[in-house]
């Protein structure tokens, strides 16, 4: 009886002694310290690419195709034409 009473005393006598023990961590990433990260695979890239391309061509299109989004799409009146009354000057 003592002996199956002593394996588990001795587990954690072991256990307490070694507090600060680190435990293997599986995590998804690298540990990269004090050297550049590994480059990320071409197929993520060429997505990356792709995606800046189609977004900046969006862009660029509507800018060109349709101004009026981004200027305003009224033309601007010059301030010389306008009337006392529209200035709101008595006459």
């Amino acid at each position: 009886m003592l002996l199956s009473r002593g394996l588990p005393v001795l587990k954690n006598i072991n256990s307490c002694l070694t507090p600060f023990k680190q435990a293997v961590r599986n995590s998804s990433h690298q540990w990269n310290y004090r050297r550049p990260p590994p480059p990320p695979p071409k197929e993520n890239v060429l997505l990356a690419e792709l995606v800046q391309g189609f977004a900046w061509w969006w862009v660029l299109w509507h800018l060109w195709t349709e101004p009026g989004h981004v200027f305003g799409e009224y033309e601007q009146i010059e301030p010389s034409t306008w009337t006392d009354e529209e200035l709101g000057i008595p006459s």
